[in-house]
């Protein structure tokens, strides 16, 4: 008989990490959109997994902030309200700029990897492709955030891009012109790399997230 080797073992999630993981997959791409109820049954079917991991993966999910628990009921998913978009905003303008000067003395090294995502963002776009598009621009943000070096705010950066995802998709299918706005700022960005002074690259990191910030907020 053959036994899965240790590194097998350890790399195969729990049946609490598998629910975890697709209901907030399901969310965070607004397969189940804000204000839905979803039962420990539903989940559990879907996952392959009894109804005790569901319970874990959803007191992960409340923790999070993205359902609230009603006992025999299920779970509401929260909707995006216009405080959390504001708040998601201003907290990666602080990650963001932040990162950026502290990137700014090593910029020769992402340099080559922002115009490549760059690239795949143009080619995503001409294709049509959103989810494509917005997957390079989530990689060129997190690529500099990643750069600057500090575990917890990348970490902590992850997690505000996760909320934004959820807000973000139907907001930008809205903003038809959001896609060539965000390719024009990120090209500004790295254009501003070559510069001798920060204070453009800056400049051009915070402005970005401001575009975003109106998209967001801008009424329905």
């Amino acid at each position: 008989m053959t036994h899965p080797s240790a590194a097998d073992q350890i790399a195969a999630p729990s049946a609490a990490e598998r629910a975890y993981r697709h209901l907030k997959r399901a969310i965070l791409e607004q397969l189940h959109p804000g204000g839905s109820l979803v039962s420990e049954g539903e989940i559990a079917d879907a996952t392959g997994v009894s109804r005790t991991p569901v319970r874990e993966a959803l007191l992960r999910l409340e923790a999070e902030g993205l359902v609230r628990l009603f006992p025999k009921r299920g779970a509401l998913i929260l909707p995006v309200s216009a405080r959390e978009i504001a708040d998601v905003i201003e907290a990666r303008r602080l990650v963001e700029t932040h990162a950026a000067a502290q990137v700014w003395p090593r910029r020769a090294e992402i340099r080559a990897d922002l115009a490549d995502l760059l690239a795949q963002m143009r080619t995503a776009h001409a294709a049509g492709d959103l989810t494509a598009l917005m997957a390079a621009d989530r990689a060129f943000h997190a690529t500099v955030v990643d750069a600057a070096g500090n575990r917890i705010l990348a970490e902590l950066y992850q997690r505000l891009r996760d909320r934004q995802l959820r807000m973000g998709e139907a907001s930008f299918r809205l903003s038809p012109r959001w896609a060539e706005t965000a390719l024009t700022e990120h090209a500004a960005q790295l254009a501003a790399l070559d510069s001798d002074d920060p204070q453009p690259w800056i400049t051009a990191v915070a402005a970005h997230i401001d575009s975003a910030a109106r998209v967001f907020l801008s009424p329905r």
